[in-house]
């Protein structure tokens, strides 16, 4: 086992291979490095055909990877990237023992504010990384993704006081393997900013997208709902204040300008709603509206959005609806 400020290739484990962590991980793996899959009802399909990833940067197929049902059969990696849904995180107890070792690093690809929280508390805080992926992707059939644009990831290093760690000598080598399989990477010495960043976009377009029933094109071409998504934005930029992370006006603008740019997309979180599977809720909204309640600031609209979505999930999967207080 190598160390991660060594030159050694690095080996890469990817928890959850779905339109996400199955795009990483191919693409990693294209560029030649050793890739382990865990996988659940795609397994047998998996170890039998590999991988498809269809992109506008060239379709490839797998037809080998290295495909396992449990955690149990798959080796020490350098490198373990969760890429589930945070609404999955109740297995990371079971799953992240039997990978992890004195010397590997856990990658948290996943949506919303403190998700890094609940790994370190696992794992501990010294191993785990941050990122957030800017990366339109949908799983289309079983071992079968179909990346629609984007695909940049930006990492940080996690503080378990939220304060800047800076960029590590781990961090550049993990990030030079993204790079070196095509992925743009942009590192970020304060995670919390970045995360804070990143929900600048998921907090209006995913919530919006359920709520509306729509696409990200026909938000971004109706006043109505570009002014509101502008709103919610600046709400998020208030939120960050509350941990003293500036984000300027202009980073809104561009985010705006790139949504309206984007090909027309169905949000993650719509895909979740339609294939009736729990709503990433909690970490996207909840726990941003908490931190900005402890800083003593208010978000009416996103308050309002976060309900309407924890109304709407349970509405959708028949689950027991919360009574008034």
């Amino acid at each position: 086992m190598t160390t991660l400020e060594s030159a050694a290739p690095l080996r890469y484990a990817i928890i959850g291979t779905g339109a996400l962590g199955g795009f990483y991980g191919a693409r990693l793996q294209q560029a030649g490095l050793e890739v382990h899959y865990l996988l659940r009802s795609d397994y047998e399909h998996v170890r039998q055909h590999g991988l498809i990833i269809e992109s506008p940067d060239g379709n490839f197929r797998l037809p080998s990877v290295y495909a396992h049902h449990t955690p149990e059969t798959m080796p020490k990696c350098d490198v373990v990237v969760i890429a589930l849904k945070t609404t999955q995180n109740h297995v990371l107890p079971k799953l992240l023992p039997a990978l992890m070792d004195a010397q590997n690093t856990v990658l948290v690809l996943q949506n919303g504010l403190q998700v890094e929280d609940e790994v370190a508390a696992i794992v501990g805080a010294d191993c785990v990384i941050g990122g957030l992926c800017f990366l339109c992707s949908n799983k289309v059939g079983p071992g079968h993704i179909h990346h629609l644009d984007y695909k940049k990831i930006t990492m940080g290093v996690y503080g378990a006081n939220g304060q800047p760690i800076g960029i590590t000598p781990r961090l550049r080598h993990i990030a030079a393997d993204f790079e070196q399989a095509g992925i743009p990477i942009e590192l970020s010495d304060d995670l919390v900013l970045a995360r804070w960043k990143k929900l600048i976009w998921n907090i209006p377009f995913n919530g919006l997208s359920v709520v509306l029933n729509a696409t990200t094109d026909q938000m971004m071409t109706h006043g109505d709902t570009y002014h509101l998504a502008e709103e919610l934005m600046q709400e998020v930029a208030l939120g960050a204040k509350t941990q003293s992370r500036h984000i300027p006006p202009s980073f809104l603008d561009d985010m705006l300008e790139h949504t309206a740019n984007m090909k027309p997309y169905r949000t993650s979180m719509k895909i979740d709603y339609d294939e009736r599977r729990p709503l990433e809720v909690e970490t996207m909204y909840g726990n941003p509206l908490r931190v900005a309640a402890q800083g003593g600031v208010a978000l009416p609209k996103i308050a309002m959005l976060y309900h309407q979505l924890r109304f709407l999930d349970a509405r959708n999967r028949g689950v027991a609806p919360i009574s008034p207080a």
